[in-house]
């Protein structure tokens, strides 16, 4: 392969020290450009296959909002876990359990998957109303101002691109792997990469399919690293992001930072040869080989939940004596796994005897299973279901 320059070197003084800064030419890639033909076609096509069965996989389960429930929980927690956050999904889940009822803070931990939770949400629904932010630069500085919002990172300049030279790896910049461009440029560099986002996209003769520009994107996002923490996670959120807005898939239900943890060494590694030498092919066949595997593993992931809820709803409906209360419960474990006798009675209005028999016939089927052993204030866990589910996501 040729050696593409994909970028320029920029030298600066950060504190009486010079320091070359890279700052990455404009999308898409040129001299030479793209060539989506051969083995990188094929995973091309792999990726938009697997994307296509994970959305029919969306669009067969009995209620999509716990389908999305689940992932989007799963996807904060590994992003988070990526940049160094030790909550679990069992972490997340038992905190959200305890503050729907107690005014229970969350750990630091917890509060920065909470954060990603809260950006997510935002952005899916300034997208989806006419009159809220496109998905823009605007739009990201708002989702970062969330996902840092009274973390470890509320000190540097939450919703604010950065105002001075940040760095990667090392103690200062002259001895960093990678120094990203200077914040002068920042602000530039970032509306040519918007104008990117809603530009027709041709490149030479061809128009780029979308799932390749989402990879694009994500490389030249995370290579301006435009704040001075929180780059990785909006950088995995745009992603998300833009998986949902161009159609490739319905709902934001891939979890792509498993597969970006599970090869975090060779994901930091195709990062730094596309800076290098301009090997966006390799970046591709990564990124486009993580989006087919974590689909497919998804769609697996989907199938075997959707199994076993109409297994255990079959199992509690043979049961001779279940009260309603025990049904509706049910089947909200699915989006609320870990319960609480008191969230039960607030939940469904009940008493809490009621509640006390609701969980005593989902214990008797096997489907809730008590946690910590105590005689008061119990918690009950839908065990089956949440061991499938967190799959990867131990730290």
């Amino acid at each position: 392969m040729a050696i593409r320059r994909i970028g320029r070197y920029e030298t600066t003084d950060v504190g009486g020290e010079m320091v070359r800064a890279f700052v990455p030419h404009s999308l898409p890639p040129s001299n030479p450009r793209l060539d989506i033909a051969g083995e990188l076609a094929e995973r091309v096509q792999a990726a938009e296959q697997a994307l296509r069965r994970l959305d029919v996989a969306g669009t067969m389960v009995p209620a999509l909002d716990w389908f999305i429930y689940a992932f989007v929980r799963k996807e904060a927690v590994l992003s988070s876990q990526i940049e160094g956050t030790q909550a679990t999904l069992m972490d997340l889940l038992s905190y959200e359990a305890h503050h729907e009822t107690e005014a229970t803070p969350p750990s630091l931990d917890v509060e920065e998957v909470c954060n990603y939770l809260d950006a997510l949400a935002f952005c899916r629904s300034q997208l989806s109303d006419p009159s809220g932010l496109p998905l823009s630069i605007r739009l990201l500085n708002e989702a970062h101002r969330l996902l840092l919002r009274g973390a470890r990172g509320g000190n540097k300049l939450p919703g604010e691109v950065r105002r001075s030279q940040n760095w990667i790896g090392g103690s200062r910049p002259g001895n960093a792997a990678f120094v990203p461009p200077p914040h002068t440029m920042v602000g530039e560099l970032l509306s040519d990469l918007e104008h990117y986002i809603h530009g027709q996209h041709v490149h030479g003769d061809e128009v780029l399919p979308p799932i390749v520009r989402i990879g694009l994107i994500h490389v030249q996002f995370e290579t301006i690293h435009p704040y001075l923490d929180g780059n990785g996670r909006i950088g995995r959120l745009l992603i998300t992001l833009l998986l949902e807005r161009w159609a490739l898939l319905q709902s934001p239900i891939l979890y792509l930072s498993l597969f970006l943890k599970r090869h975090r060494q060779e994901y930091y590694l195709r990062l730094d040869a596309v800076r290098a030498a301009g090997d966006w092919e390799g970046w591709l066949t990564f990124f486009l080989d993580g989006v087919a595997t974590t689909a497919d593993e998804a769609v697996s992931t989907a199938t075997d939940l959707f199994a076993l809820v109409a297994e255990d709803r079959t199992r509690l409906l043979e049961k001779e004596g279940v009260n309603i209360l025990a049904l509706q419960l049910f089947e909200r474990l699915p989006e609320h796994p870990i319960v609480t006798a008191r969230w039960v009675v607030e939940r469904f209005g009940s008493t809490l005897p009621t509640a006390g028999r609701a969980i005593e016939a989902l214990e008797d089927v096997g489907v809730l299973v008590e946690t910590t052993g105590r005689k008061r204030d119990r918690i009950y866990a839908y065990r089956a279901y949440l061991n499938r589910l967190k799959d990867g996501t131990e730290p």
